[in-house]
């Protein structure tokens, strides 16, 4: 007898299984691809926008108001040995800092130089490289100035030196600071003869804020510095030197290529600075562990029209212009380079990049330990002589 069979005929799922799996799949990609746009936006955005507050960066732990000492929580930065300063308390007020007397593992006690009363005990505060905040700090003659930008009318300090040359140098801070990064270059600078100007630029606080309230990364705030040229230039200079910092590089750097001003900029000074943002950027990226997909995305999305709703920008940023590297060929004066090889924030790598490109303009001076911006801090006395010998080199008096 022949076995009957007993195969269970395959079934399909009904069309309402259908469905509802597919849309499921559907709202998951849907949701993912929300959320890529809104993290691309977010990076995007951030890059361009000026913050509306300091980041508070740096942990206070305690403060010692007879021996005048101030502990803080280790970091990077706080360990450095040197000056710094450091904003604190409510009302926020700006501290100096001086050397490290101990430290461990977790902590690190400095020299407090500033007066420590009203101050609180421990809380969170904004650690900085500038120690000085005006150039009234310095003991020198100083003046007020307005810069006619093309938003309007910039603030500036104006240091004349004791024995002028008719050179002067413009001071360009970096992004998210203000006219107090540059006052501690002003003495080397004025005891070689050069009268300094101090500028502020837009959307840095000081400066009158552009139409869109973002950052160009040096694409749009040249214009400004290129206009304190046609200040100085009029307050009797014949031409100029830019030194700018991070940011404050790349916008220097700008004006040196496409200024009204560039055949009146003889040379370049910069610490820390931006050669390349797609280097920082993604550098800043992997640091933060940001997907490549939003990385990238937030690249195009500054450089592209369709970014604008994502950025706040009023035009797209053309980012392979801000690419000195790769538009070495272009420079023409001689260049100062100081970066440090830890700088943790914008890679040295550009500036070696730059370096190598242009051998025959470009003089680096490369720090091991001395994180962003803070060089002078770190060893004013090298960073001092780096600068005096390249000033003698390229611009001896009588020349």
């Amino acid at each position: 007898m022949k076995a009957q069979s007993h195969a269970v005929p395959s079934r399909k799922p009904s069309p309402s299984i259908v469905g509802i799996t597919a849309a499921a799949v559907g709202g998951v990609a849907a949701l993912a691809s929300i959320a890529s746009v809104v993290a691309v936006g977010a990076v995007a955005r951030m890059v361009v926008t000026p913050a509306k507050q300091r980041q508070r960066d740096t942990e206070v732990l305690s403060l010692n108001r007879r021996r005048k000492t101030i502990t803080l929580r280790a970091t990077p930065d706080t360990i450095l040995p040197g000056r710094y300063g450091m904003w604190f308390g409510q009302p926020e007020r700006y501290l100096k800092l001086g050397p490290v007397l101990w430290r461990d593992r977790t902590s690190v006690t400095r020299r407090l130089e500033s007066d420590e009363i009203g101050l609180p005990l421990h809380g969170r505060a904004t650690f900085s490289g500038w120690y000085y905040q005006h150039p009234r700090e310095l003991g020198l003659e100083s003046e007020s100035v307005r810069i006619q930008t093309p938003i309007g009318a910039a603030p500036a300090w104006l240091v004349p030196a004791e024995n002028p040359r008719d050179t002067w140098v413009i001071l360009v801070h970096g992004r998210g600071v203000g006219r107090g990064e540059p006052v501690r270059a002003v003495p080397v600078l004025r005891d070689a003869g050069f009268t300094t100007l101090n500028v502020s630029y837009r959307n840095d606080g000081d400066a009158p804020r552009s139409a869109d309230g973002r950052y160009g990364l040096g694409a749009t705030e040249w214009e400004d510095v290129d206009a304190a040229i046609d200040y100085a230039l009029a307050a009797g200079a014949r031409d100029v030197i830019l030194m700018g910092w991070s940011m404050g590089g790349a916008i220097s750097l700008q004006v040196a290529l496409q200024g009204r001003n560039r055949e009146a900029v003889r040379g370049i000074i910069l610490e820390s600075p931006v050669t390349d943002w797609n280097r920082v950027l993604v550098f800043q990226a992997e640091a933060e562990s940001i997907p490549p997909i939003v990385r990238h995305g937030a690249l195009a999305a500054l450089g592209n029209p369709w970014g604008r709703r994502l950025t706040g920008l009023d035009a797209p940023l053309d980012l392979p212009s801000l690419d000195i590297v790769a538009r070495s060929s272009e420079l023409s004066v001689p260049i100062l380079i100081l970066h440090s090889d830890d700088d943790g924030f914008v890679p040295s790598s550009g500036s070696h990049a730059l370096a190598d490109a242009r051998p025959d303009l470009v003089t680096l001076d490369i720090f091991q330990v001395a994180r962003h911006t803070k060089l002078w801090n770190y060893d004013p006395d090298r960073w001092n002589r780096s600068i005096a010998g390249w000033l003698d080199k390229n611009f001896p008096r009588g020349a």
